[in-house]
């Protein structure tokens, strides 16, 4: 189950003994890893016509008898890239505090219930690598829908043992809940019938968001930076005069997240930042905070008592 490295060299061409002292140096590095150093490319046809090889130096990637990547080229730092982020790849994949490697079909199930709603597809939402995968993700953000993708070609693995798993040989496929709802054609006709907006989990509406953060401790404190660091003056100030009242609070960076930054503003009717809440109810800004220091009603404020 662990990467195979399989060099396809001659004997005549420098570059390949040159590759050689690099993967030599990978063998080091990566112990888990297995290189083939020498396989002459010449003295087995075969084997070089059907993995298409018409130069020396290539490198072929296996993983589960799979052939996952290739280099052609002697490339030394793209060979190094290569091999740490297949290498990388493998070990995530491994589980158990024993060492041994995760179950595929339980690495399957865990990744469907990864999110509500779980789609897998060729690329990312933001750039899909394909026209039904583009489709698919079209049509759940014009509904809506909130969902987690995976890349399946991120990892041959997953790319070839979802398929059996689900008894489903194409891609893109759509889980909600972990159950398979299926492909393109499907969900076009869940979509043609008005049953796509019930099967599929909506996304949360932003005033839902808010009311969630500002609710998410008794005192939150909505800031540029963090506790750790306050990334305006306002904010600064506000964080030392409630840490010298010795209440605990949550804050949440706005510079972290536009929607909320912007979303906040309206919903709180409050157009700057800082802004502090006790108990989901607005106290208000750094100016406000002050006035309530110098009055001594803030302590009483933070701690719920007025």
């Amino acid at each position: 189950r662990s990467l195979v490295v399989v060099h396809f060299w001659a004997p005549w061409a420098p570059q390949c003994a040159q590759m050689n002292e690099v993967m030599a140096a990978l063998a080091k590095e990566h112990a888990q890893v297995t290189f083939v150093k020498k396989l002459e490319a010449e003295a087995v046809p075969e084997v070089s016509e059907k993995y298409g090889i018409s130069s020396v130096p290539t490198f072929l990637f296996f993983k589960n008898s799979q052939k996952v990547d290739r280099l052609d080229g002697a490339h030394a730092p793209e060979l190094t890239k290569k091999v740490q982020r297949h290498a990388a790849s493998s070990s995530v994949a491994a589980s158990s505090t024993d060492g041994a490697r995760e179950d595929l079909s339980a690495r399957l199930k865990k990744l469907i219930n990864a999110a509500p709603c779980m789609l897998f597809m060729k690329g990312s939402p933001k750039e899909p690598r394909c026209g039904f995968s583009k489709q698919m993700v079209e049509i759940l953000n014009k509904h809506g829908i909130s969902f987690s993708s995976f890349d399946i070609f991120s990892d041959e693995e997953v790319r070839q043992g979802l398929k059996t798993y689900s008894n489903w040989p194409t891609y893109p496929q759509l889980y909600v809940a972990g159950e398979l709802i299926g492909g393109l054609d499907i969900v076009k006709e869940l979509e043609a019938s008005g049953e796509l907006d019930t099967v599929c989990p909506k996304a949360q509406k932003l005033e839902d968001r808010l009311k969630v953060l500002i609710n998410k401790a008794p005192v939150m404190l909505f800031m540029k930076g963090s506790k750790q660091m306050a990334k305006c003056g306002f904010s600064k100030q506000i964080l030392e005069i409630i840490n010298s009242t010795g209440i605990d609070y949550e804050t949440f960076d706005i510079l972290e997240d536009e929607e909320v930054r912007q979303g906040l503003k309206t919903y709180s009717n409050w157009p700057t930042y800082p802004q502090l809440y006790v108990k989901g109810e607005l106290v208000g800004g750094l100016d406000i905070v002050k006035e309530l220091k110098e009055s001594g009603e803030l302590l009483p404020i933070l701690k719920g008592e007025n």
